[in-house]
């Protein structure tokens, strides 16, 4: 059955650098490796709900509302064997209000993991079971997106264009995206790598400057902002930062692993095909008599075996992000020499800092100069914008954005001293606020999941946790 939102196929695919905030030179040649014919452009989210019903179809369980914690329920040889939903119903001082629910605790033979980048739940376990040893860090980007109803007059449905250069500093890592949909819809955004340098960078700043670029003002001109959010990805794992995808009593799939193709940045695809090949594996290996807590080492050859592997870490993208480490040239530069090695050299760029590390401290960095937000036609103040993310999250209920214990004085002393709080920047739903003092107030009820505070905070002195179950943004057609 061939779902109906995927009615749109890609007529035009455009590669695009834009100099200035006026120029737009387009590339006259796009690797085959970038093309995106033969594919449609998808609301996400209308497609996970569509999968959903799918699947319910056929007997699997799925329970919204209902939010994994970070409890990793193991047996007496400290195997996972079950996950714990989150106690509902805890007010935020903590005592149980007259709703509270304790958690029930769900146990399987396998626990498969489908979190998406920096899921909470992933990270504590490739802790507890050091999938991350000799392994680079993981790079991560940020998407900020804005859908659109624009003039009849310049939709282009199936027109698919990604650029690069301007607003971004040539230094820094990111690119634009513009997909035309049917019904006058735009899809765009900015995404911005988070390994950045300069603390008074603001990834939804960027987004707003790129609409000021001449080629998107005449596109958005006359239209009306109907959607906004915001997600991190994994834009630079490759095979040095891959994780070991199993693990005693569970597998990795998808971004919560690090399967996004950075070249073509998408990773829906091999979300999908890991995730079936998780499946395939738990079904085999039980039916092999394979008891709980057990390490599927089916589900590692049979990744490094697939085309995923091969895509991602044999010809494609292993060298492509890190090649961008001193500048947009020398990425450029890179991506043309990929072109004749089709990934096949020899060597593999690795490196030792996370993301969080490589920003600088205030007094080394310039500050940026961003629009003043027009309010109404074309660029929006951050506050305007929320309201589009349909966040909600239970007021009385403990706050799921936690300063790490031991670290409840870094903050003032060293994030506001030292980098003048750079979260209040990065994060694109104005959680994070300092007062002139210093002192940090935490808007946990504004936060739409993006997770970059636990990615790009200095010293990582934020832990995000996940709310009661059925908190956060609520998107559409995203």
């Amino acid at each position: 059955e061939k779902p109906s939102w995927s009615q749109t196929p890609v007529s035009r695919d455009d590669f695009v650098y834009l100099p200035t905030a006026k120029y737009a030179i387009k590339s006259p040649y796009l690797p085959s490796a970038m093309s995106n014919a033969g594919n449609y452009i998808i609301s996400l989210g209308d497609m996970c709900r569509w999968l959903g019903e799918k699947a319910e179809e056929f007997g699997v369980e799925i329970y919204p509302g209902f939010a994994v914690s970070e409890d990793i329920i193991v047996d007496n040889k400290g195997r996972m064997v079950a996950v714990k939903i989150r106690d509902q119903g805890v007010a935020k001082d903590g005592h149980q209000k007259a709703n509270y629910e304790q958690g029930v605790k769900i146990y399987g033979k396998q626990i498969i993991l489908a979190e998406g980048a920096r899921g909470s739940l992933s990270l504590e376990v490739a802790k507890r079971y050091n999938l991350n040893a000799g392994r680079c860090p993981s790079k991560f980007s940020l998407g900020v997106k804005e859908v659109w109803k624009v003039s009849p007059e310049v939709s282009d449905p199936g027109h698919v264009t990604h650029t690069v250069g301007f607003p971004m500093d040539y230094m820094s890592y990111g690119g634009g995206f513009i997909y035309h949909m049917d019904d006058n819809l735009v899809h765009l955004g900015y995404v911005t790598g988070l390994g950045y340098t300069n603390t008074n960078m603001s990834p939804y700043m960027e987004l707003q400057k790129y609409k000021t670029h001449d080629m998107l003002r005449h596109l958005l001109e006359g239209g009306k902002c109907v959607g906004y959010g915001a997600r991190v990805i994994n834009t630079g794992s490759g095979y040095q930062a891959l994780p070991s995808v199993a693990f005693p009593g569970g597998m990795l799939v998808g971004d919560a692993a690090g399967f996004l193709n950075v070249l073509k940045i998408k990773g829906t695809h091999t979300a999908m095909k890991t995730g079936m090949l998780a499946a395939e594996s738990a079904v085999a290996d039980i039916s092999d008599g394979a008891k709980p807590g057990y390490v599927s080492s089916r589900y590692e050859h049979a990744m490094k075996d697939s085309w995923v592997y091969k895509e991602l870490y044999v010809i494609y993208v292993r060298n492509i992000h890190p090649a961008f480490k001193t500048g947009l040239f020398s990425g450029l530069g890179y991506g043309a020499f990929w072109l004749l090695s089709k990934g096949r050299e020899p060597w593999t760029f690795k490196w030792s800092k996370d993301d969080a590390a490589r920003t600088r401290k205030e007094k080394k960095c310039k500050a940026i100069d961003y629009p003043k937000p027009d309010g109404s036609k074309l660029t929006f103040d951050l506050t305007d914008q929320l309201p589009l993310t349909g966040v909600d999250h239970e007021a009385d209920q403990p706050s799921h954005l936690k300063i790490k214990p031991g670290m409840e004085k870094f903050p003032k002393e060293v994030s506001f001293a030292q980098y003048e709080g750079p979260e209040q920047r990065f994060c694109p739903a104005k959680v994070y606020e300092y007062d002139d003092e210093g002192k940090l107030t935490i808007h946990a009820q504004n936060c739409i999941h993006c997770k970059t505070c636990s990615i790009k905070t200095p010293g990582h002195f934020i832990q995000w946790t996940v709310p009661e179950g059925g908190g956060g943004p609520q998107y559409g057609s995203m």
